[in-house]
């Protein structure tokens, strides 16, 4: 019975030790990686399936998120319509850093890998954000057609714990 609360601790307690521990410090400039051909642009592009970098002149509406310990976001499924422009503002109401990643299922899978590898990372890419606790920031974002636009915190094992949700684009 113990496992199981001891791995949800080992997975919200190390990402503080490799965030104290340091990293690259802006965004995701390929050098600091380390790793020949790291480059964040395929996630933060304007991609069609999950929509572009928004004007923050044409914000539709803001739609407030918080992000906790529990590994959760709330909401974790927002309703748009295709064509809006949304102001994300973040909240991280936890201990812990967390972030918000807007991307395929794919890319964000992909991208957790890496994370993984390299404990620290920060992001500064349109698509993302990074707060430290009991921080707040936002997102601009806006979706260009219907379907499923995902996002979740990639701080290693916040994703594989359920911390992701869904933007419905109708």
């Amino acid at each position: 019975m113990m496992k199981k609360p001891l791995a949800i601790l080992a997975l919200s307690v190390l990402p503080v030790f490799a965030w104290a521990g340091g990293g690259h410090s802006g965004g995701h400039e390929a050098p600091a990686h380390g790793m020949p051909g790291h480059d964040m642009s395929t996630m933060s592009a304007a991609d069609s399936a999950i929509g572009r970098p928004g004007d923050p002149a044409k914000v539709t509406r803001t739609v407030e998120i918080t992000m906790d310990d529990s590994m959760r976001f709330t909401p974790s499924e927002i309703p748009v319509k295709a064509g809006e422009t949304i102001r994300f503002f973040v909240k991280n109401t936890g201990q812990i850093p967390h972030e918000m990643v807007i991307g395929t299922v794919a890319d964000l899978k992909a991208h957790a890998a890496e994370m993984r590898k390299m404990s620290g990372m920060k992001h500064a890419e349109p698509n993302m954000i990074t707060l430290a606790a009991g921080k707040i920031g936002g997102l601009v974002w806006t979706f260009d057609k219907p379907g499923t636009v995902d996002f979740a915190c990639l701080v290693p094992g916040h994703m594989e714990a359920g911390m992701g949700g869904k933007v419905k684009v109708s």
